[in-house]
């Protein structure tokens, strides 16, 4: 009888150990998940942050730009990529908002396919 409960007494020590280890290996995993939760909302902040810095520098090179109507020019950034909509009147105008957003520091590319020219 001895040894039995010996066995038992083992058996449960390691059985307990064994469940302490798998549910401290799942507490460092839900932390693991709650930290990289965490740095995508602040990557995803620090996006959204720069994308608004970019459509608002865009739009007041428009306005500083003389060739340029900054009220006929849409402006969205996302992810870096600009993207100009609306109306100018000649192809010259049309470049000219295209380089001066691609001048634009975090740019990553302007789309201006929605970008029209009267000519």
């Amino acid at each position: 009888m001895k040894t039995s409960t010996k066995n038992f007494a083992i058996a449960s020590i390691a059985a307990t150990a064994l469940g302490l280890s798998a549910m401290s290996a799942a507490v460092m995993a839900d932390e693991h998940k709650t930290r990289d939760k965490a740095e995508s909302t602040m990557d995803s902040a620090a996006q959204a942050t720069s994308d608004t810095w970019i459509t608002s520098k865009v739009r007041a090179s428009f306005v500083a730009e003389s060739e340029l109507s900054a009220l006929d020019i849409g402006v969205e950034t996302n992810e870096g990529v600009v993207t100009l909509s609306g109306d100018v009147d000649t192809d010259a105008q049309r470049e000219l908002a295209i380089k001066v957003a691609e001048d634009i520091e975090g740019v990553e590319a302007v789309a201006a396919d929605g970008l029209n020219s009267h000519e």
